[in-house]
């Protein structure tokens, strides 16, 4: 209909006006007929990117959710988060069309804070790098385009721009036409107007109140200021009311010229015709006026202002506004009409520090910004200007202003403290300048501040190569270096850099006196590393015998002590067993130093290696123990544990004399006992008292008899603890010890009992016992007793104590081999997959049968590996096979197959078991006979055995594995080229190649698909899996690209992922595990993308599996991913479900380290932890958790309905009580009414109205809260079926709403149940009392009327249902009392 149009007009224009194309060249970055303008839109990509582009569909909720919120509150954005936003849409890749529009519209009025002119250089941007990734352009972006064009008042080329749209075949609308005239209208061209609003009108467009608002601006800007005014008449004879904003038109008109009577005059006029003008508007007028220069007449206008709801957030866009036009003047006249700011209790005033902040940021002279700041202190407008305007000076890294405003600070007596200065320092620390530091430190130096420890140990001496660098740099700057600051820093800085230097300094005589806890934390840092242990030993023999670093009331052994207690709380687990060896010489050497540590520094010490798991160190601890302490001349850690137990059994005595409970004394005695193995005195203390004896004591013995490999003791225990307590129970682990010491006994029926116990009474086993119980088959196995590893093993998967897996199918079949039984393990073997799904040690059981010349079996191995893995399987498992036994001819036979191809993940399998055992030669050989394999990443395999020659230092083989490259034409990625320039350099050889200079991005060389490169035919399988993912056929995806690998067809990552994030979409987390194992076998650089593992945690909270999405979320954000708001709200909401309170925590502390924003309240938190303790039992510290939150001074009044509801649904009576006293609490004694309203409403809505009607007679100001109601009422009309609870909540509160706003809601219920009888009725009823339906409620009746097939007896509205809703919400907010 409209083809050719944009083509027209266009040459219309060019005809009318011949400057424009000379224009257009000026105003447009690039030339006019360029192949890339701004407004050209992408073309369509090659089929091969369709899987790449199919990305865009993903949801842009979250990014809209951050604008709309940011905008809701404050009517704007600042440039720095919309970047943000930007960057994550880049990063994510593939913006979809909505994503691409949201950011252009950002880029006008929003920004007050950013000059238009780059505003629009930012929409420039916005635009081409979107376009780059891949998004399609439709008319509305150009739309789009056009409104930022004339907010940022951006002069371009009509002409030029319908010129672009035409060659991107993108037809212009009615709004483009519009906003092309309001552009002519902008400069003043009423000519180029006029063309396009006759070309709208042959072609029966229609024109709107818009185009006449244009055309008012552009009269008056091309000097006919009566024209304009005549636009109204003209349009009222068109039929067209003038509103609001054609009034504003004139007004703005009149404001440029600076006519205050005609301003005066049109304002009047306004108010006859009912056109009601707010603030906002009014605002537009003065901002238009002081732009033209009329400050003067201002006042007169802000005096008309009514300061209505909203006043304080459009006031302050205004102040920003004309602070970045330079009118800061005219800004603080308007900051001084605040409302809010007139209160009498000035001490939290602070609505100027937007103010303060962008008079900063824009370089307003300091003397202005000193005024400003005085003034506003003088009327007790802010109560610390200066110190909030140097926050704003540092942040935005102003070292000058910073320095003068500290200065005027001083000069105030305010005082300026040393951290003001570390911004200052951090810039010039990011530059590297020495000097810069230097600079700084001299104004503080002028202004009298000292710098102290943590400025110099953080950003001052780290920034200088040495100390020495340092010491000479600052006193040649006349700075001094005595002071106590500067000593301790540089111990600090030695200590974190050269322990051998700090020993020097701090072992001279001559060095004063400095107590340890001064550089303590940066000698620890150090000592974890043992980089340095003759350094070590010297410190601390220094630390334990110079006074010097001890404090004043305590001894230098009483520091070095407690220095060395922390030196191992600071390891982890890990770093313990990683340096296990170097402390064992550590305390050895302290040992052979005569450094002795009291007894409680040891118990400290053992306690922590116990919890790691490294007894072995416990004896050379001990060995430093005082010998007067050990009790014995001995080095026994047991010795040591006699004292310990002797103080308890004491303290037992002491109570049992004076008749007093001592259950708990009993039980520290028995575990100082059993930690110094003393079972003889345990058992007797247990028998002593048998009757006072708790579950801790015997699960603590049981334990111990274990470990002393008394068996028929541990289970008299178990026995008689049963019978105390039938619910008894051990951890898993003392459930695995004992069934392991009734193995090595022999005792494999009560073993097996020990576990169905452990299955029936629900004793769950994490990795750690998995672990345990591999250990305990392979024990088993080493001793050759393959029916009861068999047994054992079956017994553990039946009873559903673990999961089977590959690994703890092994041992069985190690039994087997070891026994030299083939028979048998291959039986084993195929067993095993028979009822778990696993081949365990296939490859070892195909080796031994080849070695043995087990022809047959090896036959049947190979067809049942076909029949079920598939042929391809099974030709890998001979290849390997015969590489592995050294029949190279029989594996270069196999790879002659027909059809087979490269498998990377089965290659990559061997080649790292070849590289870990050092087996070249079959390293070699699979090489080499690869060469000719389909598919097969040559690269690949030539790096696999540089690594291997770099291992054995081999650089003859390395450069001959490089000849060998050049002469197949291999080209290599920069990562095999590091490899062999390292293997050459290590050995002094010349590098025969220049090493590229972006060698380090890895990522970049995996661009070359490292699994077997797709055909044109799988390229379009990858598509159409695609495609069903996105229609929701995730099953039969799933099914066809499990084929594809059974058939040996590798799939690019991204399509793997499609299929992935569809499965778990459904909820299918078995068969989107089984996708991601598939994708790491065929790409081993694989990994999901944050959107896929977003899903898997949400599957993952869903299916009750907390645990493993807690830890699925802690891998993502160890990977640099942001997790999204859903997937940690539905994460916490599970941890909440199971009562882990821990858990929640855990997610807080993750979220809250996260550079960037969730948008997620605080709240999510707050209400699952006390739902957490509500399913713990303990109600009461949910409930004083959630009262907290209420009695708080800084509350925001949150809502806790989620809380309410999740008890409802429990049906939780005991809680429900408890929580609905504390709501009845806080509205009678607090006033404050959002938790009865919350728990009111969640009655209301699971029909609980009887209850309702109790609560709403308690809380008397519960029918006031009319917010709480019209939210709950709107709610619900958004919801099919909920109109009966509406009226019960009108029967409840009759009046809390006005007739004709309920009528629209409960209009709108009906339609959304589709009850054409039920809207009858309702407007009929409305007619009988007057109530004027308002025309989105006749709009929707109307459809209805439609939809049902009947003709609606009135006239049904002619515009959008969205223009109606615009109408309506903008009607609510001039009402009087909106």
């Amino acid at each position: 209909m409209h083809g050719g149009r944009s083509s027209e007009i266009a040459a219309r224009l060019t005809d009318k006006s011949p400057w424009l194309p000379v224009y257009a060249s000026r105003v447009w970055p690039c030339a006019v007929g360029g192949a890339r303008g701004y407004a050209t839109a992408t073309e369509q990509k090659s089929d091969s990117s369709a899987v790449l582009r199919s990305k865009q569909s993903q949801q842009f909720d979250w990014a809209l959710a951050k604008l709309d919120s940011s905008v809701r509150r404050t009517g704007r954005i600042t440039k720095t988060f919309l970047l943000r936003i930007f960057h994550d849409i880049c990063r994510r890749g593939y913006p979809s069309s909505n994503q691409a529009l949201l950011l252009l519209r950002s880029c006008g009025l929003l920004l007050p804070e950013v000059p238009a002119q780059e505003r629009t250089e930012l929409a420039h941007r916005v635009w081409e790098k979107l376009k780059e990734l891949g998004s399609q352009y439709d008319v509305s972006h150009y739309n789009a385009l056009l409104k930022v064009y004339l907010q940022n008042e951006f002069k371009f080329s009509p002409t030029d721009f319908l010129a672009k749209m035409e060659a991107a075949n993108v037809q212009p609308n009615r709004v483009t036409y519009q906003r092309l005239i309001a552009a002519y209208c902008q400069n003043g061209d009423i000519e180029g107007a006029s063309t396009i609003l006759g070309f709208m009108k042959s072609k029966d467009l229609p024109i709107t109140e818009a185009v006449f608002n244009s055309l008012v601006t552009g009269h008056a800007r091309a000097g006919d200021i009566e024209s304009a005014e005549n636009i109204l008449p003209v349009m009222q004879g068109a039929g067209i009311e003038p509103g609001p904003d054609t009034y504003i038109s004139l007004l703005n008109a009149h404001a440029e010229k600076g006519d205050l009577d005609s301003l005066k005059k049109t304002m009047e006029a306004a108010e006859r015709a009912d056109a009601s003008l707010m603030d906002r508007d009014l605002m537009q007028v003065i901002f238009t006026m002081a732009k033209a220069g009329h400050q003067q007449h201002i006042p007169d206008i802000v005096t008309r202002l009514r300061h209505e709801r909203g006043y304080i957030p459009d006031a302050m866009n205004l102040c920003l506004s004309l602070i970045t036009l330079g009118l800061e003047d005219t800004a603080f006249s308007i900051l001084k009409t605040f409302p809010t700011l007139q209160s009498e209790n000035a001490d939290d005033a602070n609505l100027g520090n937007f103010f303060l902040r962008h008079c900063v940021t824009m370089d307003v002279p300091l003397e202005k910004i000193a005024e400003f700041c005085k003034e506003l202190q003088e009327l007790n407008l802010h109560t610390s200007t200066l110190t909030f305007t140097l926050s704003c000076a540092l942040e935005a890294s102003k070292t000058a202003l910073s320095l003068k405003l500290m200065k005027l600070m001083k000069e105030q007596d305010l005082p300026v403290r040393p951290h003001y200065f570390w911004p200052l320092f951090t810039q010039h620390a990011k530059d590297g300048s020495t000097a810069g530091v230097v600079e700084v430190l001299k104004g503080m130096e002028d202004l009298e501040v000292s710098p102290d420890v943590e400025t110099l140990t953080s950003y001052v001496l780290p920034v200088f190569p040495s100390m020495e660098a340092a010491r000479r740099a600052l006193e040649d700057a006349g700075l001094s270096m005595k002071s106590e600051a500067f000593l301790i820093a540089e111990v600090r800085l030695l200590a974190l850099t050269n322990l051998a230097e700090l020993y020097t300094l701090l072992s001279d005589a001559s060095y004063p006196s400095l107590d340890l806890s001064a550089f303590c934390g940066s000698l620890i840092h150090s000592f974890k590393k043992f980089a340095d242990m003759e350094s070590m030993v010297k410190i601390t023999e220094l630390l334990y015998k110079d006074k010097r670093f001890s404090a004043e009331k305590s001894t230098a052994s009483a520091e070095a002590d407690f220095f060395l207690y922390n030196v191992i709380n600071s390891m982890s687990e890990k770093e313990v067993q990683a340096q296990e060896d170097k402390l064992q010489k550590y305390f050895n050497q302290l040992q052979a130093q005569n450094i002795n540590i009291p007894l409680n520094t040891y118990r400290g010490i053992k306690n922590i290696l116990d919890s790691y798991n490294a007894p072995a160190l416990i004896k050379y601890v001990f060995a430093l123990v005082d010998p007067q302490d050990q009790g014995f001349r001995g080095s026994s850690p047991r010795a040591a544990g006699a004292d310990s137990s002797a103080v308890v059994l004491k303290r037992l005595a002491e109570l049992k004399a004076e008749n007093k409970p001592f259950d708990t004394t009993l039980k520290q005695a028995i575990r100082a006992l059993c930690a110094e193995e003393n079972m003889e005195h345990a058992l007797e203390l247990k028998r002593e008292h048998e009757d006072v004896m708790m579950d801790a004591g015997y699960a603590s013995l049981i334990n111990l008899c274990c470990r002393h490999n008394n068996v028929e003791e541990a289970l008299n225990l178990k026995r008689e603890m049963t019978r105390k307590d039938s619910s008894f129970r051990l951890d898993a682990s003392k459930y695995l010890l004992l069934v392991k010491a009734l193995l090595q006994n022999g005792r494999l029926d009560e073993a097996l009992d020990i576990l169905k116990e452990m299955k029936k009474k629900e004793v769950a086993m994490d990795d750690l016992n998995q672990s345990a119980v591999f250990y305990m088959l392979c024990d088993m196995a080493s001793r050759g007793d393959i029916p009861a590893v068999r047994l054992l093993q079956d017994t553990i998967f039946i009873l559903g104590l673990t999961k089977p897996t590959s690994n703890l199918c092994s041992p069985l079949i190690t039994a087997y081999l070891d026994s030299n039984n083939l028979p048998g393990a291959l039986e084993a073997v195929l067993e095993c997959h028979k009822l778990y799904g696993h081949l365990p040690r296939i490859h070892d059981v195909t080796v031994a049968l080849m070695e043995n010349g087990e022809t047959e079996l090896l036959q049947r191995a190979m067809d049942y590996v076909s029949q079920e893995r598939g042929e391809m399987a099974m030709l890998y498992g001979l290849f390997f096979g015969f590489l592995q036994t050294g029949r190279y001819r029989e594996a270069r036979k196999i790879l002659e197959t027909p059809g087979l191809r490269a498998r990377p993940g089965r290659l990559n399998w061997f080649a790292e078991k070849c590289i870990s055992s050092n087996q070249m030669e079959a390293l070699e050989q699979m090489v080499d006979m690869t060469d000719k394999l389909f598919e097969c990443d040559r690269d690949e395999m030539y790096s696999y055995i540089l690594r291997l020659c770099k291992v054995q230092n081999n650089w003859e083989k390395a450069e001959a594995v490089w000849m060998k490259m050049q002469e197949n034409n291999v080209i290599p990625r920069e990562r095999t080229l590091e490899i062999l320039a390292d293997i050459l350099k290590n050995n002094g050889k010349e590098v025969p190649f220049e090493m590229p200079e972006t060698w380090y991005k890895q990522a970049a060389s995996v661009q070359q698909v490292k699994t077997a490169a797709v055909d044109d035919g799988g390229a379009k399988v990858a598509a159409r899996l695609v495609v069903m993912c996105k229609k929701g056929h995730s099953n039969e995806a799933y099914e066809i690209l499990k084929k594809l690998n059974n058939n040996g067809v590798a799939l690019n990552p991204s399509t793997y992922d499609h299929v992935i994030r569809a499965l778990l979409a459904k909820g299918s987390i078995k068969d989107a595990l089984a996708v991601k194992d598939i994708a790491l076998s065929r790409v081993s650089y694989f990994r999901l993308s944050d959107i896929a593992t977003n899903l898997l945690i949400v599957s993952l909270s869903k299916n009750d599996q907390a645990e493993e999405a807690l830890e699925k979320l802690k891998s993502m954000m160890q990977t640099n991913y942001v997790p999204s708001q859903l997937a940690v709200t539905r994460l916490v909401q599970a941890l909440g479900n199971h009562g882990n309170v821990a858990g929640i925590q855990e997610v807080q502390s993750l979220v809250n380290s996260l550079g960037t924003t969730l948008n997620l309240s605080n709240m999510v938190f707050v209400n699952n932890t006390a739902v957490a303790h509500i399913k713990n039992g303990d109600v009461d510290l949910a409930v004083e958790s959630l009262e907290a939150v209420y009695t708080s001074p800084d509350s925001t009044n949150p809502s806790i309905s989620f809380v309410f509801r999740k008890v409802l649904s429990d049906d939780d009576d005991k809680a429900l009580d408890k929580l609905s006293a504390m709501a009845e609490r806080l509205a009678n004694h607090f006033a404050c009414y959002i938790p009865a309203s919350d728990l009111f409403l969640q009655l209301l809505d699971v029909d609980k109205v009887e209850d309702a009607k109790f609560m709403l007679a308690r809380c008397h100001g519960l029918a006031e809260q009319k917010s709480m109601m019209m939210s709950f009422l709107a709610h619900k009309a958004q919801i099919p079926g909920q109109v009966g609870k509406i009226k019960t909540l009108l029967s409840l509160i009759p009046d809390f709403i006005e007739k004709n706003v309920l009528y629209s809601y409960l209009m709108k219920c009906h339609v959304m149940d589709k009850d054409l009888s039920s809207a009858k009725a309702l407007h009929e009823q409305m007619q009988v009392e007057g109530v004027v339906p308002d025309e989105l409620s006749l709009k929707r009746l109307a459809r209805l009327y439609s939809d049902a097939g009947e003709t609606a007896p009135f006239t049904e509205p002619p515009e959008s249902f969205k223009f109606y809703a615009d109408k309506l919400k903008a009607s609510k907010v001039q009402a009087p009392n909106a």
